[in-house]
């Protein structure tokens, strides 16, 4: 029994890699004065459908106004601009029957089975920029990725949580 020890190990550590989670960075300008900022516009907001288009824009509207812009129609003092995209990503899943020998126990051989199988596991990614609408600089960016189910509400929810990361440190703290 203790040489089944480090597999069950190893098996547990490799299988806390596989769900990658949620990945969310942001990036800004350490010379932009957040705080002249008030009012934002929308550039675009691009997904693969008008159904998401309306999340993202609603999503992203939410947390700005949580901080303390207004939208206006046209004309704000900031543009932002939204990006949403799926790929799919391939992940390795092995596993052993945990029959027979194996190089845990008595180097390679053994007659225990390995069975390895692609999985391609849909990954949404985000990216947001806001601009200041008069010089068109880049203000501030973020992006968030993460791994998707079939369900859209459960995706609506991930995309939620994940908007509210990426803007939990909005607007950043700039000059003294």
């Amino acid at each position: 029994m203790k040489h089944k020890l480090p597999l069950i190990a190893l098996l547990f550590i490799s299988g806390a890699f596989l769900y990658l989670g949620a990945k969310v960075s942001t990036d800004y300008s350490h010379s932009a004065d957040f705080g002249q900022y008030h009012t934002y516009s929308w550039l675009q907001v691009k997904a693969g459908n008008d159904l998401w288009t309306d999340r993202i824009r609603r999503a992203v509207g939410n947390e700005l106004m949580a901080k303390g812009w207004m939208e206006a129609p046209s004309g704000g003092q900031a543009s932002v601009s939204a990006f949403g995209a799926t790929q799919e990503q391939q992940q390795l899943q092995t596993f052993y029957d945990g029959l027979g020998g194996g190089w845990f126990w008595h180097g390679f051989g053994g007659e225990g089975l390995a069975t390895t199988t692609v999985e391609n596991i849909p990954v949404g990614t985000l990216v947001v920029d806001i601009f200041d609408s008069q010089t068109k600089k880049l203000l501030w960016r973020g992006n968030a990725s993460e791994t998707l189910s079939g369900d859209p509400e459960k995706n609506e929810k991930k995309l939620a949580h994940e908007v509210s990361d990426m803007f939990k440190h909005f607007p950043p703290k700039t000059g003294g």
